[in-house]
């Protein structure tokens, strides 16, 4: 273990010192080796840190209160929508009739989990205007994948086994092309116009009887409400296609429109971003698929369904897509979503989208002088900067990004999307005051003037962190992983 003050690098570990001693064997004539075959059995002891309980649980809090969260301070993450979660969410999903619950656990003794369930996907069908939803794939990305196997399972079970193209915006996040080709599907990329939105006269002829589906997102990646989804909704049906909602953006309509209404067949949900419940590091997740009428059996099992005596159980179809998870999801992200939806309720849904699209205009217009708009007009919930106004001086977006470190912000999502070379992606989320956002358009304006005065301080940002300015690039290729090697 290791603990870092500024420069210097102290190395907790003593000989000796322990923190925990295993009890006794209370078996005897028991040895947990004695079964292992001898290739897999250690020739000497592992060489683990030695502290003491009080090391570790010191140098870990202070580990905690470096770390950057929603709860911390402004995390205006675009892409990512880090809104805030309410407590009563961590309240409820905590209460032990829900986390002592084991997954083995007979269905009749269950009912009031899988009734949570079942109302969930109700919730998600009126929302999102789908028919059917299931909750087991454990984040977006894997919905994404369980979306797309429903759509190869459609053409594989009418025979129509020459559809393995997916089209794919080029806006589109890139999960979207990484996960049809994990399905095996091929990807065709589809322009975008000028102002941003996919170009319907270059989708045309690419839409032929191998097309499987296109993917597309709404508002798209750079936060524009694609206004031709109609037409191409028409198009790609008329040729044997179907829609697949990238539901990562959901939040800037929730409430307004619905994707089912829009023409959308299949879709994901990301409930750690749209409904509150708390992501990053990796994790947790749930992204929900939803599907039209007509595809409902092709949703993964197990489903949960309703009985008409008001009982709940789980059933398998043997013309769905297969299994994409054990047991029914993340259940703890599950309970969180839905006991956001039921406090906001039917009226307060609707104005998560309106308010989360006038923050980010607000902040969108009160920068556009410093930082270069390339498309204008009104946008949703994000939108994107190429870099500085005012390029002249050699500022980039990455050393804007670890300028506003040294200002307590966590910074934008950059060099993301990449239809520009210097992207600053900004969404401030519906749940920010006015006070907030005119403290960060300050700083963001702050920064935009010491790049042309003192554009050094901003290229050796950030100053005042815990951890200077790394070489990423050197950290990624060669990473250290345990703390012997941290000593070398």
């Amino acid at each position: 273990m290791i603990r870092n003050y500024d420069k210097l690098i102290f190395e907790l570990s003593k000989e000796g010192r322990v923190g925990y001693s295993l009890p006794k064997k209370q078996v005897e004539g028991y040895c947990m080796c004695c079964g292992l075959p001898e290739n897999l059995k250690r020739e000497s002891k592992p060489e683990l840190p030695e502290v003491t309980e009080f090391d570790v649980v010191r140098h870990y809090t202070n580990l905690s209160n470096k770390n950057f969260g929603v709860d911390t301070g402004f995390y205006p993450l675009g892409s990512c929508t880090m809104k805030y979660n309410p407590r009563i969410n961590e309240e409820i999903a905590a209460h032990h009739a829900f986390t002592g619950l084991h997954p083995e656990t007979p269905v009749e003794y269950a009912q009031g989990a899988l009734e949570v369930y079942y109302n969930l996907a109700a919730s998600l069908s009126e929302i999102s205007g789908l028919s059917a939803f299931t909750l087991n794939p454990y984040a977006g990305a894997h919905g994404e994948l369980t979306g797309l196997m429903i759509m190869r399972q459609y053409h594989i079970q009418r025979g129509d086994l020459k559809r393995t193209k997916v089209i794919v915006p080029d806006s589109a996040h890139g999960t979207n092309p990484a996960s049809a080709a994990v399905c095996g599907l091929q990807i065709v990329e589809v322009k975008s116009t000028a102002k941003g939105t996919v170009d319907v006269e270059d989708l045309k002829p690419l839409l032929d009887d191998t097309v499987a589906g296109i993917m597309m997102t709404n508002p798209n990646t750079l936060g524009i409400f694609e206004t031709e989804i109609p037409e191409i909704s028409r198009l790609v049906h008329e040729c044997g296609g179907l829609l697949y909602y990238d539901g990562a953006n959901l939040n800037a309509v929730l409430g307004k429109c619905r994707p089912g209404d829009m023409g959308f067949d299949i879709m994901h949900i990301n409930l750690h971003k749209t409904f509150s419940t708390p992501h990053g590091g990796g994790g947790p997740g749930d992204g929900p698929v939803g599907v039209r009428e007509g595809l409902e059996h092709l949703l993964p099992n197990p489903q949960v369904k309703k009985s008409d005596d008001g009982k709940f159980y789980i059933a398998t179809d043997e013309k769905s897509s297969g299994y994409v998870s054990n047991f029914l999801g993340n259940f703890g992200v599950i309970m969180r979503a839905y006991t956001y939806i039921l406090t906001l309720g039917r009226e307060n849904v609707k104005m998560v989208g309106p308010l989360a699209v006038l923050n980010a205009n607000y902040v969108k217009e009160s920068l556009k002088n410093e930082y270069y708009l390339p498309i204008e007009g009104v946008c949703k919930h994000e939108f994107v900067f190429d870099g500085l106004a005012d390029k002249s001086t050699g500022v980039t977006t990455l050393d804007i990004a670890k300028r506003l470190l040294d200002y307590g912000y966590h910074a934008p999502t950059i060099y993301f999307p990449l239809l520009f070379h210097q992207s600053i992606m900004i969404e401030p989320t519906e749940t920010e005051s006015k006070e907030t956002l005119d403290e960060f358009i300050a700083v963001m304006k702050k920064v935009a003037k010491e790049a042309i005065e003192n554009p050094d301080v901003v290229k050796s940002a950030p100053h005042t962190t815990p951890v200077r300015r790394l070489d990423e690039t050197t950290a990624a290729r060669f990473p250290k992983t345990t703390y012997k090697q941290m000593k070398g």
